[in-house]
């Protein structure tokens, strides 16, 4: 059986995690989880988001690809539920737009990036995961996380901007994108079926299916 490397990318709330899991679960495959327990960083960062962010991101940065190449090295196929892609062209670039991350300090942190990603095996699919920013806020108020409890409408909002910037241009691998708004994975078995259906034919090189 071939070997397979998969990253989702998607919003906060978007469903990366639960995805993840699930399809790993039905897949046998590896799943690979963004560290947060973990990052010493964290609480610095929400302390004091202007002195931390360089720091917080470079953290993340060598997280991932480390985590990368260690699944691109086992021989069992995996999914992880975050792209390395996201922290520059998402996130790094959310919190330089806000002011939180110094232009120099930008300029750094994207010469490292892209002296790393150059070195990566490209992943074979990657799975972005869309919702409505008010269904994703809904989401993150239920689950009642206190370290996303400053996260605003306003904020995703600019996320998802800079999600459709990244993606009109990314051409390292495929893309599936999969609508999560009425899409319940988590609680209704056919809908995972249909997920792992559009996503073993992306692989396989099928035209993808519409989801109703």
């Amino acid at each position: 059986m071939a070997k397979h490397m998969i990253v989702l990318a998607g919003n906060i709330g978007a469903g990366k995690t639960s995805l993840t899991e699930r399809l790993g679960g039905r897949l046998g495959w590896q799943a690979a989880f963004e560290s947060v327990a973990d990052n010493p960083y964290l609480p610095d960062f929400y302390a004091d988001m202007h002195s931390w962010s360089f720091h917080l991101q470079i953290f993340f940065l060598g997280h991932r690809a480390r985590q990368y190449l260690e699944l691109a090295k086992s021989p069992q196929s995996a999914i992880l539920d975050r792209s390395i892609y996201e922290d520059a062209y998402i996130f790094a670039r959310a919190l330089h737009h806000m002011s939180n991350l110094n232009e120099r300090d930008y300029l750094a942190y994207r010469s490292v990036f892209d002296l790393i990603v150059a070195k990566l095996p490209p992943p074979d699919l990657l799975i972005y995961l869309r919702a409505p920013v008010k269904v994703l806020f809904e989401r993150i108020r239920r689950r009642g996380r206190a370290i996303e409890g400053g996260i605003t409408a306003e904020y995703l909002a600019l996320l998802e901007s800079f999600y459709d910037d990244w993606l009109g241009t990314f051409d390292i691998c495929p893309v599936l994108t999969i609508r999560t708004d009425d899409l319940d994975f988590v609680h209704k078995a056919p809908h995972l079926d249909i997920v792992v259906e559009r996503i073993q034919d992306k692989l396989a090189g099928r035209e993808e299916l519409v989801f109703e």
